[in-house]
């Protein structure tokens, strides 16, 4: 448990003071609580049962107001002290929040292939939230608690000092032991199961998440009771780790209540037979069972602390995920780019799989350069390495003349635009959309780049967008159509005006008229420019100057269409499939 506490310790280091102010408050509150109350109790039922009750108004009012007092000192110590621990955990919390979101727009691509976007969102939000539960609950108990078990230590030796045969009643500690070995047993099985409780609700949350991203798909191949089987299964499968984790959470209390009630009853029959008054004996019971809770609720936090441990564990695994594509110790900056890049036995493998196998290639400034070939063939891969994407496996990639490693990523990345197949827009603005590819843009340069793209006349239209370029356009564009996306992002690609642009077909989701106005646009772009263009349609790639045909992870061929005509077999025949299709 030691080990555990010492993590959240460490999760809290940036707030000593206030840990050090909240357990000076929980440790007045648990030893008020053990040993003053206890002793205020004695004295009282002393009083009581054993007085001759000749004390005068002021005096039984002055023994009466001992009691508020001490519940005051006791309440207010409580408050500070949770006070404090909430303030430093939710704090913390937060921090660690950003952290984790922080360490995720620095992550690879490739990091994202192998883990669910549904269970990285449930563990920035519920496994965070499980933390937050685990030091409320912290706050409660394990600042006050200890002290109260202390407090009560102290006050059961003060009696036995002062009563003869007293000492004979604390035979019923030897029921600690039982207290404490279920304890140990059940926060092991807690660990184990809150983690595996965790871990399916991140399944389910990534369950919904793809849920509600396929809403089209789904309602047009009818996959709605799929869908439900699915998520109900999800479901029951959480349930059960659910359940697994109250047995042994809620199962604990009544071990220890069990425990902790034998020895009170022993406490009982030896005080009983060996003549300890009333007034003591109340106060020696009242002091065991304070310690008993103590032991109980401690029990209790460690099973808390159990499940925290293993939220904070989820989270910690991002936090410590390697981040192997970053900027070089010494990185020498980008002055004027030309565009020149060149391949040089390239090789790359997303795990074990190779995706591209010693690619060569040099696409000078200017060059149109689409790629062709079948799907698979290591198009996307080839185009996905320049901005560093991923970095070869093998080989290098040069921009006029340095190894890409050698620039800031931010550095390089400004020098790329790119347009995809599949443009993403963020429920914002059409304004703030298209300024995502240069965010120091004035509004009148975003609306240059929204005409150049002729996306101005749509956006204008009161119909289309009520409130022009102000319009918000939902969750991933959802209210505008696909022609419409790809002009926002084509626009952005004006906007950012880089030396290189990679086009993933960027007019394929275009109608025949609204395409042939952004093929104009594309053609006065990719004036100066080096162009990639992965190519899944021939028509889109008639201004290209050079084609590099792939196939099954290596380039076959290169040159120009009529080069590569007669002489590439592979090029031949996906050049008339397309044209007799």
């Amino acid at each position: 448990m030691l080990k555990d506490l010492k993590t959240f310790l460490l999760l809290l280091a940036d707030h000593k003071k206030r840990l050090s102010l909240a357990v000076l408050f929980g440790s007045i509150a648990g030893f008020v609580t053990g040993s003053v109350l206890v002793e205020g109790v004695e004295k009282l039922f002393t009083l009581i049962m054993d007085g001759e009750r000749n004390l005068s108004t002021s005096e039984v009012a002055a023994i009466a107001a001992g009691f508020p007092l001490i519940f005051v000192v006791i309440g207010v110590s409580v408050f500070s002290s949770a006070y404090l621990l909430n303030y430093a955990g939710l704090d913390s919390i937060s921090s660690l929040r950003a952290r984790v979101f922080n360490q995720i727009q620095i992550l690879p691509l490739a990091y994202f292939e192998s883990n669910k976007t549904g269970d990285l969102i449930s563990r920035i939000t519920a496994d965070a939230t499980i933390l937050q539960q685990t030091i409320t609950f912290i706050a409660r108990n394990v600042m006050i608690q200890p002290a109260v078990a202390i407090g009560a230590i102290y006050q059961l030796t003060s009696l036995a000092i002062e009563n003869e045969g007293v000492y004979k009643i604390y035979l019923c500690l030897v029921a600690l032991p039982f207290v404490i070995f279920p304890i140990r047993k059940f926060t092991h099985k807690i660990e184990k199961k809150a983690r595996q409780q965790q871990e399916e609700l991140g399944a389910l949350t990534n369950n919904l998440s793809q849920n509600l991203t396929a809403t089209r798909e789904i309602r047009a191949f009818n996959l709605q009771l799929r869908e439900n089987r699915r998520f109900s299964h999800r479901l029951a499968e959480l349930f059960r780790s659910q359940m697994k984790v109250v047995k042994y959470q809620f199962g604990l209390g009544p071990v220890v209540e069990v425990c902790s009630s034998i020895g009170l009853s022993i406490a009982f029959i030896i005080g009983y037979y060996n003549g300890v008054s009333g007034a003591v004996f109340t106060a020696i019971f009242l002091a065991l069972y304070l310690l008993y809770t103590a032991v109980k609720k401690l029990g209790t936090f460690a099973s808390e602390l159990k499940k925290g441990v293993a939220s904070y564990q989820r989270i910690a695994e991002i936090m410590d995920t390697p981040v192997d594509i970053g900027d070089p110790d010494d990185p020498i900056d980008i002055e004027t780019v030309a565009g020149d890049i060149e391949f040089k036995d390239v090789s790359f493998s997303y795990g074990e799989t190779p995706a591209l196998k010693s690619a060569n290639a040099r696409i000078q400034k200017g060059d149109i350069c689409a790629l062709v070939g079948p799907s698979g063939a290591g198009k996307s891969t080839f185009a996905n390495l320049v901005p560093r994407f991923y970095d070869v496996t093998s080989g290098s990639i040069t921009l006029d003349g340095q190894d890409l490693r050698r620039f800031r990523l931010n550095d390089l990345r400004e020098q790329i635009a790119i347009v995809s197949q599949e443009p993403v827009l963020f429920d914002d603005s059409i304004l703030e959309n298209i300024r995502l590819g240069r965010q120091d843009a004035t509004d009148a340069e975003v609306r240059e780049a929204a005409r150049q793209a002729f996306a101005h006349e749509f956006i204008s239209d009161q119909t289309n967008c009520p409130d022009g370029y102000d319009t918000l356009v939902g969750e991933r564009g959802a209210r505008l159509s696909g022609g419409q996306k790809q002009r926002i992002a084509i626009a952005r690609a004006f906007l950012r005006n880089a030396p290189i642009l990679i086009l993933d077909e960027a007019t394929s989701a275009l109608d025949s008229e609204s395409e042939a106005k952004v093929q104009a646009a594309l053609d006065k772009l990719v004036s100066g420019k080096t162009v990639l263009i992965i190519a899944h349609r021939f028509s889109t790639i008639k201004n290209a100057n050079k084609i590099l045909v792939f196939n099954e992870g290596e380039i076959k061929d290169s040159g120009s269409h009529e080069e590569l005509y007669p002489r590439c077999p592979l090029y031949k025949a996906l050049y008339d499939q397309q044209q007799n299709s």
